[in-house]
């Protein structure tokens, strides 16, 4: 979500500088649209569930334990539901 914020200066704090109001106002309106339509959108990049490098890292395990869970797995898909 982006977040607009706004900086007020005292009367005094504007006149000191030279500037002039109008020059406020437009600097003003450009920092608000630039923020107001950011096309960054960052929720829409997030990263939904664990990524490749996180399956390679938790799934790094023997060939020996690979045939032992396709062999459990097998088992329990050739018995029948009881019910």
């Amino acid at each position: 979500m982006t977040m607009i914020t706004s900086e007020s200066l005292s009367p005094t704090a504007g006149s000191r500088d030279g500037s002039s109001p109008f020059a406020e106002y437009r600097t003003f309106w450009r920092q608000f649209f630039t923020r107001a339509f950011n096309p960054y959108r960052p929720e829409l990049h997030y990263m939904r569930g664990p990524g490749p490098a996180w399956h390679a890292k938790h799934m790094a395990v023997s060939p020996a334990v690979h045939s032992m869970v396709a062999e459990i797995r097998a088992t329990k898909a050739r018995r029948a539901p009881a019910r």
